[in-house]
């Protein structure tokens, strides 16, 4: 490359540079300026604070309780708390620390009044650790306000989507956790018949499995689509939940579906699926009356047709997927 070409892309390289330093410092301008280090507030929240309490401008209170060792959502509603998101909380709030004052700015200017500021309290047996308000979030740092003190400051360390979880976040949204090599036989019963899909203990491979369809052997069975049938469901999460909906609502009044899971040493988990619900489609467990949304990917598992388990491939002059092609010189039968 000649020289001056090399000098004109510095030359652009250096102007980018330059635009991009201008605009962060207009936009910390914007957010007041920094009065010089002084005594600034020390934030001491440790790991043994046992509630908090998060409002989110407008979008409502979230409340969190430690009962025992496990944390517990209970508001807006009652349930299990999502127990490794609460840490990340707790951690990132031992992490806080403030950096500088503002001075010459109002609590609007940083998105700091009560319909706009996430607001966090969170409390000891009683006694509060923390009682802030955060806001805008500027290259020297976010800003917050503690409550009782007028003072605008800017704070490291806060991580404002740890805060601003949506409820179902907040909540424990594991459904199935098991192991699949454990797993004896998968039984589907629901629009397509009803599907019995059983594990050898031979090698413990997709060759293992046999399967039936109302109670026929099915040809050309794929012993590595079963696999992944049980494995959309192994550790199953619910995109969300039907609170308040009525068994006629979610349709597990009358399932479309019931997937059953029989483990080696006895265990059953049971899945009874119901009406659409957007994208998802409601569920309930046996033994629980929570009812869960599942996504798409175990759901067209659950209502499949047989050839969702068959190793298909078209023959030559008949229609795609007509007929299932032999899977060796038995065609694909045990």
């Amino acid at each position: 490359m000649e020289r001056n070409a090399k000098i004109g892309i510095a030359g652009v390289v250096l102007v980018g540079l330059c635009v991009g330093v201008y605009y962060q410092q207009k936009k910390d301008a914007a957010m007041g300026t920094t009065a010089a280090k002084g005594d600034l507030p020390e934030l001491k929240v440790g790991d043994d604070i046992d509630k908090i309490d998060i409002t989110n401008g407008s979008k409502g209170e979230i409340v969190l309780e430690k009962k025992g060792d496990k944390w517990e959502l209970t508001k807006p509603v009652s349930a299990i708390a999502n127990q490794t998101n609460v840490k990340s909380l707790v951690d990132n709030m031992k992490d806080l620390k403030v950096v500088d004052q503002v001075v010459g700015a109002k609590p609007e200017d940083y998105d700091l009044q009560p319909d706009k500021a996430v607001h966090v309290v969170a409390t000891k047996g009683g006694d509060k650790k923390l009682d802030a308000r955060f806001g805008k979030s500027g290259g020297l740092g976010d800003a917050f306000m503690l409550e009782g003190n007028q003072n605008l400051y800017l704070v490291k360390g806060y991580s404002s989507w740890m805060y601003g979880r949506e409820v179902k976040d907040w909540r424990d949204r594991e459904m199935f956790k098991f192991d699949d090599a454990q797993v004896a036989s998968m039984e589907i019963t629901g629009t397509h018949g009803h599907f019995l899909f059983t594990k050898g203990d031979k090698d413990g491979g997709a060759n293992d499995w046999t399967g039936v369809h109302d109670k026929k052997a099915i040809p050309s069975l794929d012993g590595s689509k079963v696999g992944n049938a049980v494995g959309a469901f192994k550790n199953l999460m619910t995109e969300d939940f039907g609170d308040g909906k009525t068994p006629a609502e979610t349709g597990l009044d009358a399932p479309e579906e019931t997937v059953v899971f029989k483990m080696k040493d006895g265990a059953t988990h049971t899945l009874k699926i119901g009406k659409p619900a957007d994208k998802a489609h409601y569920a309930q467990k046996d033994g629980d009356p929570m009812v869960y949304m599942i996504g798409a990917y175990p759901y067209e598992w659950a209502s499949g047709e047989m050839s969702k388990f068959q190793n298909i491939v078209a023959d030559a002059g008949a229609p795609d997927g007509a007929k299932p092609a032999s899977a060796g010189k038995d065609g694909g039968k045990k």
